[in-house]
């Protein structure tokens, strides 16, 4: 399994869109979750002009897929986003485990 990071790029009235949303958003983030592949979600804080999610999965395709069906992608609350596959050295999560040499 590898990890990977979920980018987001809000715009600028996200804040005042995103109520309707919210929900159904939350749903797919949670059976995502559910399902072992979205580690951790949030979007930033001061200002929230943007998110991340880290996804533990095979490939790219299971966090494209997300980003696809999500309503705020869907609905243009999201103005960019992209997928980065992180090499995770430390960490009792780590996929690529490097321990110093003794």
């Amino acid at each position: 399994m590898n990890h990977f990071l979920l980018f987001y790029e809000f715009v600028p009235d996200y804040m005042e869109r995103r109520a309707p949303l919210r929900n159904e958003h939350l749903k797919l983030a949670w059976e995502a979750q559910a399902r072992g592949e979205l580690v951790l979600a949030g979007a930033y804080a001061d200002p929230a002009d943007g998110s991340a999610a880290l996804f533990r999965a095979e490939s790219a395709e299971t966090v494209e897929r997300f980003a696809a069906g999500d309503p705020y992608v869907r609905a243009g609350l999201v103005k960019r986003w992209h997928v980065r596959k992180w090499t995770t050295v430390v960490g009792d999560a780590a996929s690529n485990p490097v321990r110093p040499a003794v």
